[in-house]
């Protein structure tokens, strides 16, 4: 956190909240000696949801940065626990190469971070102003480690 250019009063604080934590129980009359309780920060938890926005951002400027150099038009919005991609292409082929190359290119970014991509909570939704039948195309990514995502239907 220090790298990316944190407040030393932030980086102090998250130091002194999951570095060396002790605490002591008292119960009746029986105080208990001082027990470690580095358990870090559970899923759920209002600091992990913090902990996770400060270590994704700095993946998601570099992958912008990947997109941007290869000409890949994908906007990226990103919620507390999930990212959208967003992509438009009058072509689906195209739309969907270009949705291939990004997730090729975040899977990769979350590897070299030692973070893991649960492929199978990946969904792509394709939206067509065409009237009538639309036949959108699945999405391949066994090639990368990911699944077949077959459009859906409805949102």
């Amino acid at each position: 956190m220090d790298k990316v250019g944190l407040n030393h009063k932030v980086l102090t604080f998250f130091k002194n909240y999951l570095v060396e934590r002790k605490t002591k129980y008292l119960w009746n009359n029986f105080l208990s000696l001082f027990c470690s309780v580095d358990v870090g920060v559970r899923q759920g938890s209002a600091l992990s949801l913090i902990l996770s926005a400060l270590y994704l951002s700095p993946i998601f400027h570099i992958l912008e940065k990947y997109l941007k150099n290869l000409k890949i038009p994908i906007s990226i919005i990103s919620f507390v626990n999930d990212s959208l991609f967003i992509s438009q292409n009058k072509s689906i082929f195209h739309l969907n190469t270009n949705i291939f190359c990004s997730y090729n290119i975040i899977s990769s970014l979350f590897m070299g971070f030692r973070l893991v991509v649960e492929h199978g909570k990946t969904e792509v939704l394709h939206f067509s102003r065409s009237h009538g039948v639309f036949n959108s195309l699945s999405l391949n990514l066994t090639t990368i480690g990911g699944p077949i995502l077959l459009p859906k239907t409805s949102w």
